[in-house]
């Protein structure tokens, strides 16, 4: 299985999920925001946390008119997979992969611990090797981790469960304590929490482990 994970300025979490696809088996290659075109054969798309230049303008914004993203959104419209894991789920709301949008925290302060999440869809290859409504711990490190959405939008999202994960103890504000979406299709995700920072035990866990090695095996039988 062939991974790409995006580079952009600013990012600072690309090769901890490398590290973390690569232990899963995947092949992985690490593409500049410059680049048009992603490599061949690729299989899902990750952008990484961190702060994409900076965070100016709006969280994800500018990273979102780079020319990779087009190459992000043509994969995604070919049914191809694409993880976005904190500032990346920033970005794909503003490329319009996921709906809603990522606000400053209600408290307007950086929250960096780890939290309790429940797994609230296991029908993804995302999510598929998690039990259904298990408790997990993720770490954090945002200040943009608000979660928000119009009325019809978060019904949408609930009555074709596409919610992927909520907090059990929602630490920015954010709607329905919503901490991952999934596209309608079920094969992009994005997740505000860090599932690439909880892949061994040095790390103070490893709940982040189900999440890619599902992932590696659903795309393996694809």
């Amino acid at each position: 299985m062939k991974a790409a994970v995006i580079v952009f300025p600013g990012s600072n979490c690309d090769r901890d999920l490398a590290v973390a696809l690569r232990a899963a088996g995947a092949d992985v290659s690490m593409v500049w925001h410059k680049d048009a075109a992603l490599p061949a054969g690729v299989d899902l798309v990750a952008v990484p946390g961190g702060f994409s230049f900076g965070d100016y303008l709006r969280c994800g914004a500018i990273a979102a008119q780079s020319p990779v993203s087009r190459a992000i959104v043509a994969h995604a419209e070919r049914g191809g997979y694409v993880l976005g894991i904190c500032n990346g789920f920033q970005v794909l709301t503003e490329t319009r992969l996921l709906p809603g949008a990522l606000m400053r925290n209600a408290g307007l302060r950086f929250v960096c611990r780890t939290v309790g999440l429940r797994v609230a869809s296991t029908d993804s290859a995302f999510t598929r090797a998690y039990a259904p409504g298990a408790i997990i711990n993720l770490p954090i490190a945002h200040h943009d981790g608000n979660y928000v959405a119009d009325a019809e939008t978060l019904a949408q999202l609930q009555a074709e469960d596409r919610i992927a994960f909520t907090y059990t103890a929602n630490p920015n504000g954010a709607q329905a304590d919503i901490a991952g979406v999934l596209s309608s299709n079920r094969r992009v995700l994005g997740l505000m929490p860090h599932p690439e920072r909880a892949v061994e035990a040095a790390q103070g866990g490893t709940d982040g482990v189900p999440l890619f090695a599902g992932l590696i095996s659903a795309l393996a039988l694809a």
